[in-house]
Formats: structure tokens, sequence, C-alpha cells
């Protein structure tokens, strides 16, 4: 993808993820929220959400990124947002790193209460049975990354009743 920084680990399953990452990402409670970074192209402003969405806590950056229908990669303070997103000669876009996105921007400021990750377990089993999502608590409300569907997918307010809910600290 020419993200500086970005080596992406993907990892397959709750358990899996949660052994390691859990600490990690429970290690983020009580710290704030102060940034994050999407890819957007230059042209239009589209989210280009097959690039890791990277979230900033105090200084300690966490980068979460879903690939295929399965895989969840989550890692850390590795991905350099200030530098130019490279190899994309060949396309009409230009992707960059912007700081701008209406579901994130609220959360800015805010002290983390909770993180979880939420695996979708459907009771008909479909396509995303078993992806697995996280989530971050805030007292202003809740904000996920999922899997959608090979990219990433940002939702805000309370999930589905389809994902069961592994609690990693608070």
């Amino acid at each position: 993808m020419g993200i500086s920084g970005f080596e992406p680990s993907f990892l397959v399953g709750v358990e899996a993820i949660r052994q390691t990452h859990g600490s990690g990402l429970a290690r983020l409670v009580s710290r704030r929220l102060t940034g994050f970074a999407l890819v957007r192209f230059a042209e239009d402003g589209d989210w280009f959400a097959d690039c890791p969405v990277v979230l900033d806590f105090d200084g300690v950056q966490v980068e979460v990124c879903h690939s295929k229908l399965d895989e969840l990669s989550i890692g850390w303070d590795a991905i350099d947002t200030a530098a130019t997103i490279t190899g994309w000669e060949w396309s009409e876009l230009t992707p960059r790193w912007s700081d701008r996105d209406e579901r994130l921007e609220p959360f800015v400021g805010q002290v983390l209460c909770e993180v979880a990750l939420l695996e979708w377990r459907p009771p008909v089993r479909d396509l995303a049975a078993g992806t697995v999502a996280v989530e971050f608590v805030f007292a202003g409300g809740r904000l996920r990354i999922v899997n959608g569907l090979d990219e990433n997918r940002i939702e805000v307010g309370v999930a589905q009743p389809d994902h069961v809910r592994h609690g990693l600290g608070h």
C-alpha cells in the first residue's frame, strides 16, 4: 500500500487476537484519544477503507486493519502518518493521510473507559461469522472498527446484538 511503517500481521479469531493484543489494548484504558488518521484520496476526499485506521491515545498509536473475510491486524506505533504514501504512480488517485472524519472527530479529547473485542456470531451463520471488531468505549459513546468484508468499516453507537463481547479492560 506504500504506507511507511505498515507491516501487517494478520490474525484470525478472537482468541488469537486477544492473546496477541489484549493486554496492549487494555493498557489504552484511561488514556485520552488525542488524534487519528485515515487514508483519503486527495481528488475526491473518499476514504480508502482498505488502509489501516490509526488512533493516537496520548502518544500510544494503535493501527487497526481488516483484510479478507476474517483477518485483523493490530499494530503499535509503527505507521508514520506524516510520510507520503508511495507507489501509486499508476493510479489516477492520490492517497493521503487525513485527520478528518465525522464519525471519529467527536471522540477526540475523550478518555477511553473500556476496550473490547466483538465477535460476530449471528443466529444463522453468514459470511461474516467469526469476524472480530475492536470496540472503544468513551463516556460520550462507542466507536468500533469492524470487518466490512475485506476492508475496514467504522461504526458508532451500540453494537448490533449479534456481536459477542469479549471485554479487555475498564
